[in-house]
């Protein structure tokens, strides 16, 4: 037998450490895990085997479920459907994921476009894709595809990084609630700043306001819009709004008060103009005010981005009486992007891309995320967390097409029909998010910058019996999240139960707002 060298010793112990290391970042169940990973493979393997691969990019079909498991939560609930879409979704995004000679990046089409930037890359979803994509365990992806846009020109940012408004700081910042990488969201500090910058050179108007054509809100076609008009719209004034507040946390965690506070500043500026000028008193609605200083006259479904970014007051809340109205914004297939009710709802015609009514998943998306922060911090009995389920619910079965799980551009608000759905360039468009949805509205994490969790599930109490979202990577923990109605099925006891790295930290009995320190 040969003898034991003691001078082998730290290298020993650094190998078991890296196992460790390795085993806690897999993605692999450990003593801590509530559900079993394999348990939703055959998920992935009916995906695979329901598609010709004829595009791939940085992670094939072959190694889906292998990257899947080293890099997302697990979800599990009794309606089969939100189930298959939430691993669906994760599915689609990897296709995404795209090796560059500068790092990784993310695509919004699989197939070329004419009018993307560098490696096929377009700006218009970024804030999208870093809200679903910060639930993934490895942050080099997200890390890699910000500096590729802000300094893969040669150092510089990509040429069409401002082509289509933007409110990747604000959701930098949600990314960094998550992972609190503070060291990265510093260094990326001053490209944001400069981006900000630009935006106020190019689009804000006299009076404050920020203007933009429908087209580059990636928007084209709407009843208020217009491709070469300076209207000022509810889309880019509360992008920037939400993008002043995110620059104003980051300098108070440079430590640079003045400029946080000037931000502040900026924001509160903001807020003020979108409340008294874009709020349209009559319709009771946020509009485009067009350029000669009259309101557009027609609700479209941008009048709720402002609740993405917690801009309106308590007062405003009653513009959502539309979303549950079948002829506001309610249809069989979603919610449209222009109100049913007006004479020129869908009068485009189709299929070019229009938002004249028609149902879009970057529009539901955005809804639905401010739906949820509408009924996580706003005082108001309005809306209902069975509104929610509702409406996500209708999102769940909206993305199928011929029976098959599907994401593409658009669909008749009517008949669920993909107005795209036969056209290559209209597959797995990432152009929306779903997972967050289900993270942080329908399982209720809600990502805060202090050592409080606070978890407030919207699903209505008479709905599940039972649900679990698992190994959720916050704050430098493993946390798991159970409704568990009467402790039979997961066996950590009955009720709503939040657990940090194995630990019951936070229980009750019934579906309600629970927070625990961490």
């Amino acid at each position: 037998m040969p003898q034991f060298k003691l001078e082998r010793l730290p290298v020993i112990i650094a190998c078991f450490v890296l196992l460790i290391f390795i085993s806690a970042c897999s993605g692999d169940e450990d003593e801590t895990s509530i559900l079993t990973a394999d348990n939703y493979r055959h998920y992935v393997d009916v995906f695979n085997s329901s598609e010709d691969e004829n595009i791939t990019q940085a992670i094939p079909n072959n190694k889906s479920w292998e990257w899947m498991k080293a890099n997302i939560p697990l979800f599990e609930c009794p309606q089969q459907n939100f189930e298959e879409m939430y691993y669906y979704r994760w599915w689609t995004l990897r296709k995404h994921i795209k090796a560059t000679p500068v790092g990784y990046a993310m695509t919004e089409f699989l197939v070329d476009r004419s009018y993307s930037d560098k490696y096929n890359l377009i700006a218009c979803a970024i804030g999208h894709h870093v809200s679903e994509s910060r639930w993934l365990y490895n942050d080099q992806y997200m890390d890699d595809y910000l500096h590729v846009w802000y300094r893969g020109n040669d150092g510089q940012p990509m040429k069409k990084l401002n082509k289509f408004s933007s409110w990747t700081p604000y959701a930098e910042y949600q990314r960094f609630l998550v992972n609190l990488d503070t060291t990265y969201l510093l260094d990326m500090y001053p490209d944001f700043v400069k981006e900000y910058s630009r935006w106020e050179q190019e689009r804000r108007l006299s009076s404050g306001l920020f203007w933009q054509e429908d087209v580059k809100d990636g928007m084209e076609e709407q009843i208020s819009g217009g491709r070469r008009v300076k209207n000022a719209r509810p889309t880019i004034n509360s992008y920037m709004y939400g993008n002043a507040l995110a620059l104003a946390e980051m300098a108070k965690l440079k430590g640079d008060e003045k400029v946080a506070s000037l931000y502040t500043a900026k924001a509160d500026t903001i807020k003020a103009l979108v409340d008294t000028v874009l709020w349209n008193p009559e319709l009771n609605f946020y509009e485009t005010l067009r350029e000669n200083g009259q309101y557009a006259d027609v609700r479209e479904a941008i009048g709720y981005i402002p609740w993405y970014f917690g801009l309106p007051g308590e007062d405003k809340t009653v513009a959502w009486n539309q979303v549950t109205d079948p002829q506001g914004f309610l249809a069989p297939f979603g919610l449209t992007t222009a109100e049913i009710r007006h004479p020129e709802f869908r009068g485009n015609g189709c299929c070019k891309c229009e938002w004249d009514g028609a149902v879009w998943p970057f529009a539901t998306s955005q809804t639905l995320t401010g739906l949820a922060n509408l009924l996580n911090d706003y005082d108001q009995v309005l809306m209902t967390d069975s509104i929610y389920f509702d409406l996500l619910e209708t999102y769940v079965e909206s993305q199928y097409y011929r029976g098959r799980p599907y994401i593409g551009e658009y669909l008749d608000e009517q008949t669920g029909y993909w107005l795209k759905g036969d056209q290559e360039r209209s597959r797995y468009y990432n152009h929306s998010t779903f997972n967050d949805l289900v993270i942080t509205g329908l399982v209720g994490l809600r990502p805060r910058a202090d050592d409080i969790i606070e978890v407030n599930p919207l699903v209505p109490a008479d709905k599940w019996d039972w649900f679990a979202l698992d190994g959720v990577r916050y704050h430098g923990k493993k946390i798991s999240i159970i409704w568990d109605k009467d402790g039979t099925k997961y066996g950590k006891g009955a009720g709503l139960t939040i657990l940090a790295d194995g630990k019951q930290i936070a229980n009750s009995t019934s579906l309600q707002k629970l927070t625990a320190n961490l």
